[in-house]
């Protein structure tokens, strides 16, 4: 029996983990020691009470007791805030899943990785805003990374260890999100609801809207970059709308080894849970004969500007990518908000990267969240300046 615990366990990544869970045993294969969660209190506790969770936290401390009210009589252990996260990062778990979205995930996340925990990795900004200090922590601790974004656990499973000194290049596929073949003027006016909607993920809120503007695809280059020791310039993006290649790996000898399978995040989420082993999983089945065909174009980094400022962020290098992050974040807010449109969430994190270049390499995580925190800042007077003007 493993033990595991569940950053994020009410979002969608956190809601298809404990699926794969019970698929693969349940508790007879798994002790849930921690799952974690933010406003749905409900779903947290159903989670909790269902898999026999030691311990439930909600990220919002002002929900603590409605959570406690929840579990009373169930012996389970309530806690919150980021002090909780933390506890529950620090519960003696072999794996812990990080799916909670945002910097936010940052710190528990690395005090899981500290400890010597296996990470199943959802969370972008580890690497994104921490990259070097993240990796080295989890070396240094001897725990393994298990990538759990499609892309990203695509190339670990295609990526042959032996056959490093081969590596060429890295492809990452983009669906193109739902605003593929629109033009900037279609973009301009469309609004988090319209966004929200992707043509072959079912995910939250924030990873969708990121996928329509490619933001996604951006922070997922930079993870590339830091999980498998490539060079920016070995990093590539293909927009492949029927998202049924999930990424792929370039050889010297010309050939091009690719993972797929139906857009099913819970696939990739088994691999990391059962690694090295593949489980027996109930997902959808390829069928080639109804696909038919399987198309792919280069992406428009006028229309995505996201993409450019992501090579921008490697090439600066020092905290621009901390920086690009942490804007397109404040920047996001902002447009769910309905402050800036669509197009400006890239006007927002470019402005706040320009402004920002002098900030060195971060030497501890509390760079990072200054370094964080600063742009956030400044995101916010960029989105002040535009309502006032």
């Amino acid at each position: 029996m493993r033990k595991i615990t569940v950053l994020g366990s009410t979002g969608s990544i956190g809601v298809s983990t404990l699926d794969v869970i019970g698929q693969l045993g349940g508790r007879e294969a798994f002790e849930v020691l921690a799952l974690t969660g933010n406003g749905n209190i409900p779903l947290l506790a159903e989670q909790a009470i269902a898999c026999g969770a030691k311990l439930a936290v909600t990220a919002s401390e002002e929900l603590y007791s409605e959570l406690k009210d929840a579990l009373a009589g169930t012996g389970i252990q309530v806690a919150a805030g980021k002090s909780g996260l933390i506890e529950a990062a620090d519960m003696e778990a072999s794996l812990v899943m990080a799916a909670i979205v945002g910097t936010a995930g940052l710190a528990p996340t690395l005090a899981a990785a500290r400890r010597g925990a296996d990470i199943a990795l959802a969370n972008k900004e580890c690497l994104v805003s921490a990259g070097t200090l993240f990796v080295e922590a989890v070396e240094k601790a001897g725990g393994r990374l298990l990538p759990v974004d499609s892309e990203h656990n695509a190339i670990f499973q295609v990526l042959e260890e032996n056959q490093r000194h081969a590596l060429e290049r890295i492809v990452l596929t983009a669906s193109g999100g739902p605003f593929r073949t629109w033009t900037r003027e279609q973009m301009a006016g469309v609004t988090a609801a319209v966004a929200r909607v992707h043509p072959n993920w079912s995910m939250g809120l924030k990873i969708s809207v990121g996928s329509a503007s490619m933001f996604n695809k951006a922070l997922e280059m930079i993870e590339a970059k830091h999980l498998f020791r490539v060079a920016p310039e070995q990093i590539e993006v293909i927009v492949h709308p029927q998202s049924v290649i999930h990424s792929m790996v370039g050889y010297t000898d010309g050939s091009v080894l690719a993972q797929l399978g139906c857009p099913d995040m819970r696939t990739a989420i088994g691999y990391a849970l059962a690694y090295p082993a593949r489980p027996a999983l109930n997902v959808e089945r390829l069928d080639f004969a109804k696909l038919a065909r399987l198309d792919f174009e280069a992406p428009d980094e006028t229309r995505f500007p996201a993409l450019r400022l992501a090579r921008l962020a490697m090439t600066r290098g020092g905290q621009q990518s901390a920086i690009m992050n942490a804007a397109e974040e404040t920047a996001f807010e902002a447009f769910v908000e309905e402050k800036i449109g669509f197009l400006e969430m890239a006007d927002v994190a470019e402005a706040v990267m320009e402004d920002m270049t002098g900030w060195g390499a971060a030497a501890t995580v509390e760079d990072v969240f200054a370094c964080d925190a600063e742009a956030r800042r400044r995101a916010g007077e960029w989105v002040r300046g535009k309502r006032a003007a």
